[in-house]
Parts: structure tokens; C-alpha cells; sequence
């Protein structure tokens, strides 16, 4: 074999063997990115569907995150929280939200008391699945918000984190998921006006965090 002859059919083809898995990387890297939804214009009706985390419990109704969300976006904003609901509860009343209000765009936040009542994971899985595919099914689009799993250390040292299963109802029905903004707020003492609820300023900062996080998926500029 000659000198030229080994360097074509070894080593002097690497580079571009190199080259193409490159550019192939790139491409399903690309390819596997979901894109931007549509920005939701000012007046848009969405619903807040939710427990007393959503319903302001300790809060005028102004000052409740759908309320400071609706101010800041322009949309209408409907407050679906109801205090003590768990996820069975919000799936019986959905329909007629839906039927009332037609929203485009629904935000699930339920959970906390499917946990702190010991509901069975697997039903609290099934009930969000189910409520998920009846927003889905009215031509709404529905954005899952998790919150935090209760926890005596996680309060203490003020690092409450969400339970897996909200990535997994996520992941299995390919919607969005707003992970951290709930508790992080509740992680702050100064956020809250008791140990489940956040206060006025925590309420504001959680609707900017909604906002900032409903704007990197696209329906807000």
C-alpha cells in the first residue's frame, strides 16, 4: 500500500468523518428544540386554575399572583383557585370553567393539598393527566406549575423543592412546566404571610416569576 493509498483510507479522512458527526450533532440538536409558542395578545383569557396558593388566601383579590399577572400581560385573567381544593376537586368543577370562560391558556397549579392530605401519588398523577387533557381537548393550551413537597427541613433551611412527579406529568403529556417559581417563593420567610401561603410581596414575586418563565415559552414578549 502506498504512502497515499493509507493516508485516504485511514487517518486522512478523520477530519471529515469529524466534520459530518459535527454538523449531524448540530442538526438533531436543532431539530430536537421545541419551538417558541405564539405570543398570547392583551386580552386573552386565561384561567388560573388552582388551590389557595392561587386564590390569595391572606391577600386582598388585587394582590393574588393571577391578578398581578392579568395587570402585567393585559390578558383576563379569570382566578380559578379555590382554598383547600386537592386535584380531584378542580377536575370536578374544570368542565364548567371551561364552558364559562373558553381560555386560551391554563395555568395548573394544584398538588399541595393532594400532599399534605396523603392523597396517593398515582391519583394525583392521574388527576393532573386528566385535567391536562380536557385543557388540551377544548383547544386551550395548559402550563403545569409544581409545588413544593412539604417538608420540616426544607422550610428550615429554606430550600423547599418540588415533588419528581410534576416533571413526569409534564414530560408524559408534553406540556410546560414552570419547576421552581412556587417554591422558591415559599422557601422565604419574608415571602410569606403564613407557613403555606405567600403574602402581598410574595405574590408579586411570584407573578414576575410566571411572567419571566411564561415569556421564555413564548406567550408573553
Amino acid at each position: 500500500m502506498s504512502r497515499r493509498e493509507a493516508t485516504t483510507s485511514g487517518y486522512g479522512v478523520l477530519p471529515a468523518v469529524a466534520i459530518l458527526l459535527i454538523v449531524a450533532l448540530n442538526l438533531l440538536v436543532a431539530c430536537g428544540d421545541k419551538p417558541k409558542e405564539s405570543t398570547l395578545p392583551s386580552g386573552s383569557k386565561v384561567l388560573a386554575l388552582g388551590d389557595s396558593l392561587t386564590a390569595g388566601v391572606g391577600v386582598m383579590p388585587e394582590q393574588a399572583w393571577p391578578a398581578v399577572l392579568a395587570s402585567r400581560t393585559g390578558w383576563e385573567v379569570v382566578n380559578g383557585g379555590v382554598s383547600g381544593d386537592k386535584s380531584g376537586d378542580a377536575l370536578e368543577r374544570l368542565p364548567a370553567l371551561l364552558e364559562e370562560h373558553a381560555p386560551v391558556l391554563v395555568l395548573v397549579t394544584l398538588g399541595g393539598n393532594d400532599m399534605l392530605r396523603h392523597v396517593p401519588e398515582p391519583e394525583t398523577v392521574a388527576n393532573l393527566g386528566k385535567i391536562i387533557a380536557m385543557v388540551k381537548e377544548q383547544g386551550a393550551k395548559p402550563v403545569l406549575l409544581a409545588t413544593p413537597k412539604p417538608s420540616v427541613a426544607g422550610a428550615v433551611f429554606q430550600n423547599l423543592s418540588p415533588p419528581e412527579f410534576y416533571r413526569q406529568v409534564a414530560d408524559e403529556h408534553r406540556v410546560a412546566l414552570i419547576e421552581d417559581a412556587i417554591p422558591e417563593v415559599l422557601s422565604d420567610p419574608a415571602m410569606k404571610v403564613d407557613p403555606l401561603h405567600p403574602n402581598a410581596d410574595g405574590h408579586a414575586l411570584l407573578s414576575g416569576k410566571i411572567f419571566d418563565a411564561l415569556q421564555a415559552i413564548g406567550y408573553v414578549r
